[in-house]
């Protein structure tokens, strides 16, 4: 282990993020009795250019007319390209309320852009006397961002998740493929005759996770954009928990069970993860390092992995 010790991320959960346009107030209500945990109103790409204004001030009222219960509220901005972020940071932070939680940043490039966001949130909380100090999501969606990513998980202590938005991410990369998120039909390999899909977004993952995890930060997977495949959703979902993600976004209501279903650590898995812990403390009691559980050897890191799976379980029953 580094003399540096790896900062926890933030303990909260984060199974689902539902995301909605800021131009449809009407479904807000219904994302806020949803199961999802955290919830995303949207600014930029759902929502045309001549609605920017009037969704803006949907979101701002909703902020306090809502019963958002204890999810996390997260409003994501127009990126830092546009002409309409800046009002969306001012007009948010100026005219909500306490209740929004968090600022989702899209299309995040390098720390710049971050600390860009970071002096404007500042500068407003202070003017304001806001005391409720606002949180950041950066999404990663260009090559640059992938190729600065360490960078950007580091550029502020705001800065609690990060995401990989697929689609935006593609075009940045030149890949020839409309899907977003999930195998792709030419991204395949063949053996004996037969085809097998790897996964295009796996290096990205990992990349994304190892940032966030050096950090402190949540990593989290992004959309999964034909919301009739289920399986294919759930598939994508396994392998983002697989590698450490700690969830997955919902741009329909029914990837919300879905999410939910992968990132909870089932019953069965949180029982072996206790025993393994059992095992390991009986094990130190009688002077071992290490010992063997159902015919394999479990030993100190053993433990951190177990403890990975119950910490999981114990935040989201809490």
């Amino acid at each position: 282990m580094s003399f540096r010790i790896q900062p926890a991320a933030p303990a909260r959960p984060n199974r689902c993020q539902l995301f909605g346009p800021g131009s449809r107030p009407a479904i807000f209500e219904k994302m806020a009795t949803s199961a999802a945990d955290v919830i995303n109103l949207d600014l930029e790409d759902s929502v045309a250019p001549d609605d920017k204004a009037k969704a803006r001030k949907n979101i701002i009222q909703a902020v306090g007319d809502v019963d958002w219960g204890s999810k996390t509220l997260s409003v994501r901005i127009n990126g830092l390209d546009t002409p309409y972020w800046y009002r969306d940071v001012v007009d948010l932070l100026e005219q909500a309320g306490d209740r929004l939680d968090q600022i989702m940043i899209p299309k995040v490039g390098c720390a710049e852009d971050v600390y860009a966001v970071d002096a404007l949130v500042t500068a407003i909380e202070r003017a304001k006397g806001r005391t409720k100090p606002i949180s950041f999501e950066v999404i990663i969606e260009t090559a640059a961002g992938i190729a600065h990513v360490e960078a950007i998980a580091a550029a502020s202590p705001r800065l609690q998740a990060m995401s990989l938005g697929a689609a935006d991410f593609a075009a940045s990369m030149g890949m020839q493929t409309t899907g977003i998120g999930g195998t792709q039909e030419n991204y395949y390999m063949v053996r004996d005759g037969q085809k097998y899909w790897p996964d295009p977004w796996h290096w990205a993952q990992a990349a994304i996770v190892a940032a966030c995890r050096t950090h402190g930060v949540l990593p989290v997977d992004g959309p999964f954009g034909d919301f009739s495949d289920d399986d294919g959703y759930i598939a994508q979902a396994r392998r983002s928990a697989t590698l450490g993600m700690v969830g997955k976004w919902a741009i329909h209501p029914k990837q919300v069970a879905l999410a939910n279903e992968v990132f909870t650590p089932s019953e069965e898995a949180v029982a072996e993860a206790r025993e393994i812990l059992a095992a390991m403390e009986k094990a130190k009691a009688e002077g071992a390092g290490a010992t063997v559980y159902k015919g394999r050897l479990v030993d100190i890191a053993s433990i951190k992995q177990a403890e990975v799976i119950v910490k999981q379980s114990e935040l989201i029953a809490g």
